[in-house]
């Protein structure tokens, strides 16, 4: 058995959580940018939720789900990506309640600004990454926001854009706290192939996969999987 074989067994029971097809597709075309090997697997909340179910609702699915991976994970690494949204602070509280509950003993008492890994003797590793880099509120959008190409000269239109719906009251038909997605789609909106995914707009360049937000994420990940032996 190879090298690759045998780490691929290992790495069996490792589960990074997201919250939808969106952050799955996002990550997965980084994860082919830096020819990071699929030894783990990558589950989205979103495959089975309700059409009517608001965002919050989902990330209090996706949370849930961490708490009870935690119970029965018993080999392997657990990660979870969520979006901060307007609270990090208190998303992060959650997270942090769930852990010590689970008798996680050294859980930091703030995330780390280059994601969180926590290790402890006889327990799982845990990994936590908040939308969209650990320090402000936002979620995958903003981070997406991030990739763009420096001094690209769309964006300031966008902001224009996006800030004249807002005067608009009536008409404008996004909420403040989806400003972030309101954005990044009106950008997209006005590539060469208007309108392509996140992440297929990362493999078609339009973002830039080596930005260094993009960077920092995949070296968490890296980390908690252990990915530089593989």
């Amino acid at each position: 058995m190879g090298k690759r074989d045998v780490r691929k067994e290992e790495s069996q029971n490792d589960l990074l959580l997201v919250e939808g097809k969106n952050d799955q597709h996002v990550i997965l075309s980084l994860l082919v940018h830096y020819h990071i090997p699929d030894l783990f697997k990558i589950r989205p909340l979103d495959g089975i939720s309700n059409l009517n179910e608001t965002l919050e609702m989902r990330k209090g699915r996706l949370i849930d789900s961490f708490e009870v991976q935690l119970t029965t994970i018993v080999e392997g690494k657990l990660g979870i990506i969520v979006d901060a949204d307007t609270d990090l602070s208190a998303r992060w509280a959650s997270l942090n309640h769930i852990l010590k509950s689970s008798g996680y003993n050294s859980v930091p008492e703030n995330p780390g600004p280059a994601g969180t890994i926590i290790r402890q003797e006889k327990k799982p590793v845990i990994g936590i990454w908040l939308m969209p880099d650990n320090t402000i509120p936002g979620m995958l959008e903003d981070f997406v926001g991030f990739l763009r190409p420096q001094n690209d000269l769309l964006w300031p239109m966008v902001d224009e854009a996006v800030l004249k719906v807002k005067t608009l009251e009536e008409e404008r038909r996004f909420r403040d706290v989806h400003e972030s997605k309101a954005r990044i789609h009106t950008w997209l909106a006005w590539q060469k192939e208007p309108g392509k995914p996140m992440g297929q707009a990362i493999t078609a360049r339009y973002l830039d996969a080596d930005a260094p937000h993009a960077l920092k994420l995949i070296t968490w990940i890296r980390d908690l999987f252990d990915l530089e032996s593989a």
